[in-house]
């Protein structure tokens, strides 16, 4: 499953990090609409599950978005790694996709829950787990699951949009948003609706423990055996202490070992209402058709009440945090400083400060870093790691052998030292101005990721015109205003510094 989500994909375009092409159209002059006018037709269900329907010209194909702003914030320590697990889960199909014997199944289920209850609780007995107990109650849950594979028709979800000429079928679940996106022929719309309505009426998360070796090997290659992974980790483990940023959307193994099947169901049962989810769908469609099979497919799901609400809050930092990774990896250096969450006003003055130090090899930071002193290899900065909550904002950089982290990171506090004595000049911010005015007209080239801004912009802001509009707020930054996030935010007070360091290197 990927990773990019709507949310942040608007984030790292404004950051000039990424650019991502969005939705293909003209106006009659030849040039290419505003995105806030869009021909956007919204239409509400009964249950509350929005779509958002545009019609684009061009070639006879229709994109698919489904966002539920739901990720890894609304996850509780013990079971974290919960809605990724779920994500995974939700591709193996349905009461009606995926089997030969639904009854057969369901009972080969019960029987290997109970083995892993009982697997988890040899598991946490103490002083010491019970080894042997464990080796037999794994063998068991194994054995269980190879009889039940008997009754699955492997992929079946997958193979029938497959079949009908789907195109990129993935999802991706960060810290606040899951989205399941697809890519059909015009001529194949409805199937979407049939599929789609089955898997959230009546999803059967088969194949449970075969799955969680999946994720257990995901989390293995991008966090475990990946020092990029390793770092970004224990940065933000320290500088989130209380609030779930601090954990990744992949959990912690241990939990992901012992989540359980009921568990999993719960998480959805709450969070996965229709008056929680929105859907985008662009393309080569008629907007009337769209509306009637959304009535037809969806209108029966019935609402399940507000999702439970995110209560932890990070307190105040009060001092400088650091943090260090050994490994058998090239150094990296990742500082970060606490900043307000993205629709504080402080926000775009933040995006446009990120463009003045990284965007392009005429900003501060690389020209600083990489062009002339040659000291890093590579640069990058932008806030994160979500956009609800009050955030970090983070510069990271990759040292260039012989210099170390610690010559990385005391350049990059003179360059900001030196960005308070030398505010940003007209010609830098006329460079960002020009680099925000691109990826405007970039984002109107792509119906998917047109279709990821429209659900995100209406999950996250109310509306999906508003991340159109950000960029006015944007374009209308000023030097002063630059200046004053600088004052507020870069103190060592609400700093934490990350570096990874190789094995049996001394600072």
């Amino acid at each position: 499953m990927t990773t990019p989500t709507a949310l942040r994909f608007v984030l790292l375009l404004t950051l000039g990090g990424i650019v991502v092409p969005q939705a293909r159209g003209q106006e009659p002059g030849g040039e290419l609409p505003d995105g806030a006018r869009l021909p956007v037709v919204e239409h509400t269900l009964a249950n509350g599950m929005q779509f958002l329907i545009l019609p684009r010209e061009g070639a006879p194909t229709v994109s698919f978005l489904v966002h539920v702003p739901v990720g890894s914030v609304h996850e509780a320590l013990g079971s974290t790694g919960v809605a990724h697990f779920l994500e995974h889960l939700l591709f193996k199909g349905s009461t009606t996709v995926g089997t030969r014997d639904l009854e057969a199944e369901r009972e080969l289920f019960l029987r290997m829950d109970a083995a892993h209850d009982a697997l988890v609780r040899a598991r946490g007995r103490w002083p010491a787990p019970d080894t042997a107990g464990i080796r037999e109650l794994e063998g068991r849950i194994a054995a269980l699951e190879d009889s039940a594979r008997v009754h699955v028709v492997a992929n079946e979800f997958d193979e029938i949009l497959s079949r009908n000429g789907a195109r990129g079928l993935n999802a991706t679940t960060s810290y606040e948003a899951t989205e399941y996106f697809v890519e059909l022929p015009a001529n194949r719309a409805k199937l979407w609706f049939v599929l789609e309505a089955d898997r959230m009426r009546n999803p059967v998360f088969r194949e449970f423990y075969r799955e969680r070796e999946v994720i257990e090997e995901e989390r293995r290659a991008r966090v475990d055996s990946d020092p990029g992974g390793l770092l970004y980790e224990a940065h933000l483990g320290t500088a989130f202490r209380v609030h779930p940023y601090g954990v990744p959307p992949i959990g912690h193994m241990e939990d992901i070992r012992n989540l359980t099947r009921a568990q999993v169901d719960a998480f959805y049962r709450d969070h996965y209402g229709p008056e929680n989810t929105v859907v985008a769908v662009v393309g080569a469609i008629d907007p009337d058709s769209i509306a009637a099979w959304a009535d037809a497919y969806f209108s029966p799901l019935q609402r399940r009440g507000a999702a439970p609400p995110v209560l932890a809050r990070e307190p105040p930092q009060r001092g400088e945090r650091r943090v260090e990774v050994t490994y058998d990896a090239e150094p990296q250096l990742r500082i970060g400083w606490k900043v307000e969450h993205q629709l504080h006003p402080d926000a775009p003055a933040l995006a446009i400060l990120a463009n003045i130090l990284v965007g392009g090899r005429d900003s501060r930071l690389y020209r600083r870093l990489v062009r002339e002193d040659r000291l890093a290899t590579t640069v990058s900065a932008g806030s994160g790691p979500g956009s609800r909550f009050p955030g970090i904002f983070t510069i990271q950089a990759a040292p260039r052998s012989p210099h170390t982290p610690e010559e990385v990171e005391a350049a990059i506090y003179e360059e900001l030292e030196r960005l308070r004595l030398e505010p940003p000049t007209e010609l830098e911010l006329e460079r960002v101005r020009t680099r925000l005015e691109a990826a405007r007209v970039r984002r109107l080239t792509s119906n998917m990721g047109l279709a990821f801004q429209l659900a995100g912009s209406t999950a996250f802001h109310g509306d999906w015109r508003t991340t159109f509009q950000l960029q006015e707020r944007l374009q209308a930054v000023e030097a002063p205003d630059v200046m004053r996030v600088v004052e507020r935010y870069f103190h060592s007070e609400g700093r934490t510094v990350g570096i990874l360091r190789r094995s049996g290197d001394t600072p």
